[in-house]
């Protein structure tokens, strides 16, 4: 537990950085993976509270990139017409130089749930979003580990 800390110690996700399959992304502006966690309702007697018993997980996420190449589009839409379904893995870093250290976070076998063909607006600068889930993951490096 962080006891005390200075606000420049503070991660910023400008630092933040992806690889999918081993590419590099460097048009990513946001990153997201999170674990929803499932739990079925354990009736007790004399107990008025809902207990739970964890039966479950699903890993989802989110790509977030400006868009500069059909990068994405190509490699679902390729797959899609194979009737392959498209499975990557990620790895995620972040290290602000000023923060306690580095994260880096490995996602497995993630596969993306929607493929865009066109998405555009006059006047505004073109970003793409790729929602993906995922069964499995590991913590490469912690902050303040």
């Amino acid at each position: 537990m962080v006891k005390a800390y200075r606000p420049e110690q503070v991660v910023n996700g400008t630092w933040g950085e992806i690889w999918v399959d081993g590419d590099y992304m460097a048009e990513i502006t946001a990153f997201k993976a999170e674990i929803d966690i499932e739990y079925s309702d354990v009736n007790m007697t004399r107990r008025l509270a809902k207990a739970k018993k964890m039966v479950g997980y699903e890993g989802k996420g989110e790509i977030k990139l400006n868009k500069v190449t059909s990068r994405f589009t190509k490699l679902i839409s390729d797959n899609l017409k194979k009737g392959k379904q498209t499975v990557v893995t990620i790895i995620s870093k972040l290290d602000d130089p000023d923060a306690m250290g580095a994260e880096r976070v490995v996602i497995k076998d993630a596969t993306f749930e929607k493929l865009t063909l066109a998405d555009w607006e006059s006047k505004k600068n073109g970003e793409e979003t790729q929602p993906f889930s995922f069964t499995d993951w590991d913590l490469l490096d912690l902050i303040g580990d």
